[in-house]
């Protein structure tokens, strides 16, 4: 078991026709039911878990944000925290179990 949360992000239609307005190839339909998997801090109840999630969703706002347009001036000028709910479906889980033999490897090392 690792020591960490899982947060689960899924767009919802303001990030939809965002990176539809931005797309001319047609593939920002192919982005609905798609979702990103963080690794948070560990938390104990629902309500650490979204104390956690107030405190990292900027970041994840722009992860999410560059997955898909790469240039800043693109993106939308307000991103607080509840623009991120109206764009994001939110999914929170306390436990982390790692069933691989493997190492764990972050792309950063």
């Amino acid at each position: 078991m690792l020591n960490r949360g899982v947060l689960i992000v899924r767009p919802k239609q303001p990030y939809l026709d965002w990176a539809a307005s931005l797309d001319d190839s047609g593939l920002a339909s192919e982005v609905e039911g798609e979702k990103t998997v963080y690794l948070i801090p560990s938390f104990d109840d629902e309500e650490d878990g979204w104390e956690l999630v107030e405190e990292l969703y900027e970041e994840v706002f722009e992860n999410e944000l560059w997955g898909w347009q790469t240039d800043e001036t693109q993106w939308p000028r307000k991103r607080d925290f509840e623009t991120f709910l109206e764009w994001f479906q939110v999914e929170l889980l306390p436990t982390v179990v790692d069933l691989g033999d493997d190492e764990i490897l972050d792309e950063e090392d």
